[in-house]
């Protein structure tokens, strides 16, 4: 039986217009969580990593290139439009 894995390695692209975005902006604006809550749960639960570090601030302030990682997958902030 062969069973075909998806390995998630290439970072999702999360563009924004404005200088920064909240971590939890972020999750929303990338459509990995449904709602702020739910946001802020994974976020306290130490389940997301900002460029490589477990973060427990939903508020923390992510910057074109900043990387953070959830569920297997990482996501890179980007410029809108670059």
């Amino acid at each position: 039986m062969n069973v075909k894995v998806k390995i998630k390695s290439e970072a999702v692209p999360v563009p924004i217009g404005t200088e920064y975005i909240k971590l939890e902006a972020a999750m929303k604006l990338a459509n990995i969580v449904p709602s702020g809550g739910s946001a802020k749960v994974a976020i306290q639960e130490g389940s997301v990593t900002v460029n490589g570090e477990v973060c427990a601030m939903r508020g923390r302030k992510l910057y074109p290139g900043d990387r953070f990682r959830f569920d297997g997958q990482d996501y890179l902030i980007s410029i809108h439009g670059a």
